[in-house]
């Protein structure tokens, strides 16, 4: 069969996918549609659904998935590349194989869009909060900077003062929830229901590839790597759980997990969110002053630095030569849907949080 033949037998199937992307393009050009009819409607009926389906289950299914799909993919390329040895892949097998893989690749994409993308072009926190983040100067960002230095200082002292210690994968799940429980009740719009967030099956790959976490909007389940530092956890978990309720951009989802922290009667969840969040800040200092952003870190209690000497060996310990291709490639995916900063986009939190500051007088 060539390639033509086969278009032809599969007419309907490419039609009914050129109308679902060409629709799913028009929808998306609309942040205000997206808010209103899908992250804030039909999304939140059916990530509930996804959770209540899939969230009993007591390990990732889609880490499975993920499994299963990798291990096909390299079936198939063994298979093709057998057949290219024993010149059984004609120029006509070749292109149908090709058509086939284009057809499969635009399904993924309408069910990645329907299932959750969507939300990359939503309106998000910033409206929800009526926030209007512009471009700041270095006096609003050390000032915020020091604000976080402070909380992080403040907040890793009330650990040590009542003694908490860092709870199971399962207690903190329940905490993290909580967080947000707690958070709704000055924040409608992050009520959380159907816990859904399940520990990685891929922790160490992801300490060399440098993922702490990620969404996956097939099951709708959200994933931690647990075999981080400890300190890193909670914050991790509120991220995901954020982006589980729609916040698809890092930034938003770094703020809505901020959020449900700081709003949280959780010390552990404080001195987590705040000691990220002191970290994004100090990067963004440094390219204006680096002198101060590195004067920043003598200021920072002893504890604390501990802390950050353990991320640091930590970091050091688990380098690999994979990280900036993967950097690469995430940071171009995040470019794709809607965040032109790439990986920087997680640091774009900073901005939010400089204008959550000037509209509410606190962080």
């Amino acid at each position: 069969m060539n390639g033509g033949m086969y278009l032809k037998e599969n007419k309907k199937k490419w039609i009914i996918t050129i109308i679902l992307i060409v629709t799913i393009k028009i929808f998306t050009s609309s942040p205000a549609w997206v808010e209103r009819f899908y992250s804030t409607g039909l999304y939140l009926y059916f990530s509930h659904f996804q959770r209540i389906l899939f969230g009993w289950i007591p390990f990732s299914l889609g880490d499975v998935l993920y499994f299963l799909a990798v291990c096909w993919l390299l079936w198939v390329i063994i298979k093709n590349f057998w057949l290219l040895i024993e010149r059984k892949l004609s120029r006509k097998l070749a292109i149908q194989k090709t058509l086939k893989l284009l057809l499969l690749l635009a399904s993924v994409y309408i069910i990645f869009y329907l299932f959750w993308g969507i939300n990359y072009d939503r309106n998000g926190i910033a409206y929800q909060l009526q926030l209007t983040p512009q471009k700041y100067d270095t006096t609003d960002l050390i000032f915020v900077r020091n604000l976080l230095l402070k909380k992080v200082n403040d907040s890793k002292a009330s650990v040590l003062r009542t003694g908490e210690k860092y709870p199971s994968t399962s207690e903190l799940i329940q905490r993290a929830k909580k967080s947000y429980n707690e958070a709704e009740t000055k924040f409608p719009f992050l009520k959380y229901n159907h816990t859904s967030v399940k520990t990685s099956f891929y922790g160490l790959a992801g300490d060399y590839l440098g993922f702490t976490g990620y969404y996956n909007p097939f099951t709708g389940e959200a994933q931690i790597n647990t075999t981080v530092p400890k300190m890193l956890l909670p914050y991790i978990a509120t991220h995901e759980i954020g982006h589980q309720l729609g916040y698809a951009k890092e930034n938003e989802a770094n703020f809505v997990g901020y959020l449900a922290a700081s709003n949280s009667s959780d010390t552990l969840f404080h001195y987590s969110a705040y000691l990220d969040l002191f970290l994004y800040a100090n990067r963004e200092v440094y390219y204006f002053d680096s002198t101060d952003s590195k004067d920043a870190f003598s200021h920072l209690s002893l504890p604390v630095k501990k802390d950050l000497e353990e991320l640091k060996q930590f970091d050091l310990d688990h380098q690999s030569v994979l990280e900036p291709m993967i950097n690469w490639m995430y940071g171009n995916f995040l470019k794709l849907n809607n965040q032109p900063k790439g990986l920087h986009s997680y640091n774009a939190v900073v901005g939010m949080l400089i204008a959550y500051y000037k509209k509410y007088g606190k962080i």
